[in-house]
């Protein structure tokens, strides 16, 4: 009995080993895919007028925060405030970093309504904008 026991117990371990290895190839190899798949980020950094509110600059962070809503071709979205202990952002406080998959996913972006509609929300309180858009590699 303690054969037929101690045979059980081995075949679980190697078949669990087994198991687990499959899935560690899986993972490595859809991590593999996604890392090889170029993306276009833009970014885009704010500075905003002095005499700007904070209840102004939180409707834009809102405003801004819903356009991966309303437009399906962008991919990913994330945005933070400078927190740069270097002291070289020149004013700038905002970063907005959005992802597409293609050109063509951002030539529909740029004149998208709602995307013109947050510029006419944003271009009365902004001083200054940077825009950076590269591939991935």
């Amino acid at each position: 009995m303690k054969t037929i026991s101690l045979a059980l117990s081995l075949l679980a371990f190697i078949t669990i080993s087994a198991q687990e290895k499959t899935a560690t190839k899986e993972k490595m190899t859809h991590t593999t895919s996604l890392n090889s798949t170029k993306l276009l980020r833009h970014v885009v950094l704010f500075k905003f007028k002095e005499e700007t509110s904070n209840d102004d600059i939180t409707k834009i962070e809102a405003a801004f925060q819903e356009l991966p809503k309303k437009i399906k071709e962008i991919f990913g979205y994330e945005w933070g405030l400078n927190n740069s202990p270097e002291n070289l952002n020149k004013g700038f406080t905002h970063c907005f970093f959005l992802t597409f998959k293609s050109e063509a996913d951002r030539e529909k972006y740029l004149p998208h309504p709602d995307h013109k509609a947050f510029g006419a929300l944003l271009t009365p309180h902004l001083e200054d904008v940077l825009v950076v858009d590269y591939w991935t590699n």
